[in-house]
């Protein structure tokens, strides 16, 4: 399936342009459209199948499904459905409030937001094509322990007294309110309304993310047409403590979300960064920017905030180093 998109990219920069093989900028070009195409293409179809399937999500239900259960098999939950939830962080506050109104515990919810932007299935695409299953599967796992663990310890030090007022708000009414009996919605879904939300859902996401996904590629293409071969690998390449850490804090100021980081990696990747730097890179890029933390400013308060931040940059350069050494 992949080939085709390698094919028009030969098409339209070899044929159409008549551009010459191995010129840096044809190079970079090639790279552009090849994995602009893929990652379209991927997106719209990924995130209408999960669409389809999240047509007829309700978290009234969801409450009454974790009740009585394990914290931790809540906190699996959470981080499993951030997981095929194809949302940046952007348009995941809504979400966190709706499920901190329906009284899910904190812990469960944090490891939802966690893991949200750090996985979604376009990324857990592109990265078999890339990496193949094994990294890919230390990805996942990788992701969801990030979510998961950190969830627990949020739930442990009582993290819901540093939400902001109107999220603490919803938290405190969702848990004081009594389970509705009959589950919000009722009835099966129909075909066409499932169409309509998985419709609804592709484009909308699609028009927040597009731009996030170009200005990724277009990094990426920049690092695999002009950056000199061998500069990053001398330079990052070695696999030295330290550059775990200096990747992590390079990615801070930076924002792209797990789709768009995709090809900024493969050119770090191809430019001989090992993987642990590499993915802590895109780690940091994804969850722990600064544009990351403004708009979480809107759920959060700041001591929460700085706390989540030590966390997350723990977490990533201590995946990096493990992802070296294997």
């Amino acid at each position: 399936m992949f080939e085709l998109f390698t094919q028009l990219a030969d098409r339209v920069v070899y044929e159409w342009l008549g551009l010459p093989v191995g010129q840096s900028f044809s190079t970079a070009l090639h790279f552009f459209i090849e994995d602009t195409t893929k990652i379209f293409c991927l997106l719209l179809v990924m995130i209408y199948a999960i669409g389809w399937l999240r047509a007829s999500l309700n978290v009234e239900r969801v409450r009454r499904y974790l009740q009585g259960k394990n914290r931790w098999f809540g906190y699996l939950m959470g981080s499993g459905f951030g997981a095929i939830t194809p949302f940046c962080s952007c348009s995941s506050i809504p979400l966190f409030l709706g499920f901190s109104s329906a009284g899910i515990p904190i812990g469960t919810t944090m490891a939802f937001l966690l893991t949200s932007p750090l996985i979604n299935e376009v990324a857990v695409l592109l990265l078999l094509s890339l990496l193949g299953w094994e990294l890919t599967l230390w990805y996942l796992l990788i992701g969801m322990a990030i979510g998961i663990l950190g969830g627990a310890f949020l739930d442990a030090i009582k993290a819901e007294r540093w939400l902001q007022p109107l999220a603490q708000k919803a938290y405190q009414m969702g848990q004081n309110a009594e389970p509705q009996s009959g589950g919000g919605q009722s009835g099966s879904i129909t075909f066409a309304e499932r169409h309509q939300f998985a419709r609804s859902e592709a484009l909308t996401i699609f028009s927040r993310v597009w731009k996030w996904v170009v200005i990724g590629v277009g990094l990426g293409a920049a690092l695999h047409g002009f950056v000199p071969a061998g500069w990053l690998e001398a330079n990052l390449g070695q696999g030295q403590w330290w550059s775990v850490p200096a990747a992590v804090l390079v990615g801070i100021p930076l924002y792209a979300n797990a789709t768009g980081v995709i090809p900024v990696m493969e050119g770090l990747l191809l430019q001989g960064v090992p993987v642990g730097t590499t993915m802590a890179f895109c780690m940091s890029t994804v969850a722990a920017s600064f544009p990351e933390f403004v708009m979480l400013k809107q759920v959060m308060q700041w001591r929460l905030l700085a706390l989540l931040f030590a966390m997350l940059l723990f977490s990533f350069t201590l995946v990096g180093w493990l992802l070296n050494a294997l």
